[in-house]
């Protein structure tokens, strides 16, 4: 059996159907060996930034490993975001590349190349991968799949590079004589004894509060369970949205930078607070860490015992452990849980008060891009598959959607590339090809992602495109608002920003067009497969509310008076 058919083999054994990537000179042999099995596809994307990505959509929709594949140097280094990407945000992807025969690798010569196209990417992706290596030896195929994928999808999951060479995937093997790897990955299990004292916290605070982060994504079924048993009070992180039914009664809103201002309120007030899977980084918890942090205390509870102990605020009890983990042992206990009515109370005015419907309603003028988000989340079906990019269509998104049950909810978190819901979408509409995708973007990411669109057309995708078009890039434009006098350098047509006409490039992709020039005179069409809806935006837009550098989280512009801070913080 040839190594590329041993591949290919391998991962239709774990129950993959798709790999993501673009034909290459040194990824010929794997690309050939996908294309004659009956039960994997190779799906050509056009750009190997698209595939890197799609293949990380593939990952969040489907609950497995993605995979994408690359050719030498410059395919290989056009995956790099990806790669960087799907290690931020925790994604488990194995991404492969070719590389020159070994024979034309120049190893430790001190020179800059000896083969045509040679990199070595290995060395350039080891800071963002959770494991890369060359594979030198066709007798380590089978121990590096497995360990690739073990390391992976266990722990803080996250991306693996296999660097092979061609002449290693063209060499015939053995299967029954391969080693395999045994090193597997020893999960954490949560010490009972610390879970009681998490319990008695819980029981004896006046003002609890729970933090759902990107890393309970996996257990999602379980926490909500715990929720709607305990009735706490909850909030999600920008990573978490998507892990908890946002339609229910205690659930506040998301917290950060760009988060609702009811739910920044109640986590800046809260006294005991349960984190789970985030990593309290400053864009949650202020720049500065300003605020009244040292009064609350923090159960932190996550898989990544670097980010328990490096995370801003020390005033903490650590659980090293799997979320699911955390909360079967906490189910075990059968405890019950009531919190105070003062506080449940209190929350429920801040959720009403300092909804975002509010703010919006208070602070702006123009507000065709949450109304326009507004309709797509309500007439959205159970099971649909949001993906946000990246700038101000991100956060109207994820400050507005009310979440269903059954949805998802993608966006970039960590290294945040314009393009990615575009990319996205494209993978989770192949890992569920029943459900239905919405794909969030702004002028500037739709731009960067073209490749990605006429694989809607040539699959036949279950993906509808929502194009908010402020023919600007809008955050950048709120910051040179804030702190640069207006100064629109790069980012609208004045400063040397324009955009290419929509309804043409639809056409030549294959696709429907609409186009929409007032939200409030126009519905917002329901969905339909393999279409694009431009929304035109006619004035420079805002997010609101946005916390201001070097101010607490519960102080966002537009900012409330003074005397409205202080009447909240005595009536808390």
């Amino acid at each position: 059996m040839k190594v590329t058919d041993y591949i290919v083999s391998f991962f239709v054994s774990h129950n993959i159907r798709y790999i993501f990537g673009y034909q290459g000179g040194m990824i010929t042999h794997l690309v050939d060996s996908i294309s004659k099995s009956n039960d994997i596809q190779f799906i050509q994307c056009y750009h190997e930034q698209s595939a890197s990505i799609a293949a990380e959509g593939y990952a969040r929709a489907s609950g497995k490993f993605g995979v994408a594949i690359s050719t030498s140097g410059p395919g290989a280094t056009n995956m790099i975001t990806g790669i960087a990407n799907a290690y931020y945000d925790s994604i488990p992807v194995i991404y492969i590349t070719g590389q020159v025969n070994t024979y034309e690798y120049k190893h430790q010569k001190p020179i800059r190349q000896m083969g045509f196209q040679e990199t070595d990417i290995v060395s350039i992706v080891k800071s963002i991968t959770k494991y890369a290596v060359m594979i030198e030896g066709e007798d380590r195929i089978k121990y590096e799949l497995e360990k690739a994928v073990d390391i992976a999808t266990t722990g803080r999951k996250g991306p693996v590079l296999l660097d092979i060479p061609m002449n290693i995937q063209r060499t015939d093997i053995s299967p029954v004589d391969l080693s395999s790897y045994t090193d597997f990955y020893k999960k954490p299990l949560p010490d009972s004894l610390i879970v009681q004292e998490v319990i008695s916290l819980l029981h004896d605070a006046d003002r609890p509060l729970v933090l759902c982060g990107g890393g309970v994504l996996t257990g999602k079924e379980k926490l909500n369970t715990f929720l709607l048993k305990t009735k706490l009070p909850y909030v999600v992180s920008l990573m978490g949205k998507g892990c908890v039914d946002e339609t229910k009664k205690y659930f506040i809103g998301m917290i950060g930078s760009y988060g609702n201002r009811c739910a920044n309120l109640a986590f800046s007030w809260a006294d005991v607070i349960l984190v789970l899977g985030s990593r309290l980084d400053l864009r949650q918890t202020g720049n500065k860490n300003l605020g009244n942090w040292d009064k609350v205390k923090f159960v932190h509870v996550d898989i990544d015992i670097n980010e328990l102990n490096d995370a801003s605020i020390k005033n903490k009890m650590l659980i090293h452990a799997y979320i699911e983990d955390f909360l079967y042992v906490l189910e075990k206990t059968k405890s019950t849980f009531t919190v105070k009515n003062d506080w449940i109370k209190f929350i429920m005015f801040l959720k009403e008060k300092y909804s975002q419907k509010n703010d919006i309603d208070r602070f702006l003028k123009y507000k065709t891009p949450y109304e326009a988000l507004e309709q797509i989340g309500l007439t959205a079906d159970d099971g649909t598959i949001f993906t946000a990019d990246i700038g101000q269509n991100q956060m109207w998104a994820a400050q507005t959607l009310q979440l269903k049950p059954d949805q998802m909810f993608f966006t970039s978190g960590g290294l945040a590339p314009m393009g990615y819901s575009l990319h996205s979408a494209i993978g989770a509409a192949f890992a569920f090809p029943e459900k239905k995708v919405i794909c969030i973007i702004g002028d500037g990411g739709f731009h960067i992602a073209l490749q990605s669109l006429l694989l809607i057309s040539q699959y036949k995708l279950n993906i509808m495109i929502f194009v908010l078009n402020n023919h600007a890039l809008g955050m950048i434009t709120q910051f040179q608002t804030l702190y640069f006098e207006s100064n629109m350098a790069g980012t609208t047509s004045d400063g040397g920003y324009e955009i290419p006409d929509i309804k043409y490039i639809a056409k030549a992709c294959g696709l429907e067009y609409e186009h929409i020039d007032d939200v409030m005179n126009k519905k917002v069409p329901d969905f339909s497969r393999g279409k694009i809806v431009e929304i035109e935006l006619n004035e420079l837009t805002t997010v609101v509310p946005k916390l201001e550098f070097n101010q607490p989280l519960y102080n966002m512009i537009p900012y409330l008076d003074a005397d409205e801070i202080e009447r909240l913080e005595n009536r808390k």
